[in-house]
């Protein structure tokens, strides 16, 4: 039963910043079948996700509604235990990535080394430094915009290693969950314990929050440090992009 509730959770906290960075721009949208979100000039979160199991019969409307928001990216939440991922993959869709949904519960606090340090962004000239550096982190832009609009309702995170900036992430909260997002370093500062360090700051800056529970989704290069502080795997997300035609 506690994994059925965090899966809920983990699936409601990811929709819930997407829906909410999304609305300052007029840009999420929702029908009877599935949410989007799609924010110009900015590769994130620009999102097509659905509550209940897909069907054939759901396909042409969200591949129109992909094809006119050119970048969408459909993520499937593996949970339904009736492979409907295979109508998708015999549609037109390719799996772009994959992740894993993690949760912690949260009962103690870590040690951390205070090499780095940490700032929320809450001005225009962070918001630029912020998205400037993510993109070498992720491959992929968020727009400063999106931090400029939404900074009191998601706690975007600057890191920095004697004054040079080098990592990022967010929090985001959902009644007693916190969920922590793109955490990030810049190619040059990896493999030296920084992403294990940045999440165990945000794992305690969550228990001042009062959380409960952290939830995220690992990509395989993070999966191992959220393993290694004590998060268990939840379900798999299958993350389909349209075919080119």
């Amino acid at each position: 039963m506690k994994n059925t509730i965090l899966i809920e959770d983990n699936i409601n906290n990811l929709t819930g910043l997407w829906k909410t960075v999304g609305t300052p721009f007029l840009s999420y949208h929702k029908n009877e079948t599935f949410e989007y979100c799609k924010i110009e000039n900015s590769d994130w979160p620009n999102k097509l996700w659905f509550r209940n199991d897909i069907t054939k019969n759901d396909l042409p409307d969200i591949k129109k509604t992909m094809q006119d928001n050119s970048g969408l990216v459909l993520p499937y939440w593996d949970i339904f235990k009736t492979k409907s991922y295979e109508i998708l993959d015999a549609y037109g869709f390719n799996i772009k990535t994959e992740q894993v949904a993690m949760a912690l519960k949260l009962n103690h606090k870590f040690v951390v080394q205070n090499s780095l340090s940490f700032k929320r962004v809450s001005n225009e000239q962070d918001a630029k430094i912020w998205s400037d550096l993510y993109p070498n982190a992720f491959g992929y832009v968020i727009s400063k915009e999106i931090l400029i609009h939404n900074h009191n309702n998601v706690q975007f995170y600057l890191v920095s290693l004697e004054e040079k900036p080098i990592g990022t992430f967010m929090l985001f909260q959902t009644q007693k969950n916190i969920g922590i997002h793109g955490v990030g370093v810049i190619p040059e500062m990896r493999r030296k314990g920084f992403a294990e360090e940045i999440m165990k700051f945000a794992l305690n800056l969550a228990i001042d929050l009062k959380a409960d529970y952290a939830l995220l989704q690992a990509s395989a290069m993070g999966k191992d440090i959220y393993t290694r502080l004590g998060f268990e795997d939840l379900f798999v997300i299958k993350n389909y992009i349209l075919k080119a035609e």
